[in-house]
Parts: structure tokens; C-alpha cells; sequence
């Protein structure tokens, strides 16, 4: 799939999925547990999502994430970021 931009770049989407918007609050937990941070799911598909933070720079490359009203927590894998976003990937 492929997007036209403004400055009528083709940019080419790599996702082998589609992912559906959403805004759901989610929690991070890394370091077994100890560290904890909130976010919000932007989007999701059944192999990722894009998490909203304020500043994600502090954002591990990996940690569990639970997000509100779904039936587990999830490990995942950042694949990408910029100051205030991450593109996770499930791992579990």
C-alpha cells in the first residue's frame, strides 16, 4: 500500500497488516515490574501498535504492555520512535 504525501513523495507502507484506530489507555511495565509509565494506544493491529506519550525518549526497547480493557498483557519489541511516539510489535 502506498500514500501520496504532501510533497508528492510515495511513501510505501511496510506493515504486513492494517492496523484500526483507537484511543485506549495503556500502562508499561519493565524492569520485572518495577518501572511503570503511561501512554496511549493510538492504533492497533493483531501484530502491533502506536503508543502516544509526551515524551517517549524514556521508553525501553522492550517492556509488557497492558492495555485497558483487553484480556492480557502483551510483551512487545519498539520497532520505531520519534519524540512522542512508538511503533510496538507483540512478541508473545
Amino acid at each position: 500500500m502506498s500514500t501520496m504525501g504532501s510533497d508528492t513523495a510515495v511513501v510505501s507502507e511496510r506493515r504486513s497488516d492494517r492496523r484500526q484506530r483507537t484511543l485506549k489507555g495503556a500502562t508499561l511495565r519493565f524492569n520485572n515490574g518495577f518501572g511503570v509509565a503511561e501512554g496511549v494506544v493510538r492504533n492497533q493491529s493483531e501484530n502491533g501498535a502506536q503508543l502516544s506519550f509526551g515524551d517517549a525518549t524514556g521508553v525501553p526497547s522492550g517492556f509488557d504492555l497492558a492495555i485497558n480493557g483487553a484480556e492480557r498483557i502483551r510483551s512487545v519489541r519498539v520497532r520505531w520512535r520519534s519524540p512522542t511516539l512508538v511503533g510496538v510489535q507483540f512478541v508473545d
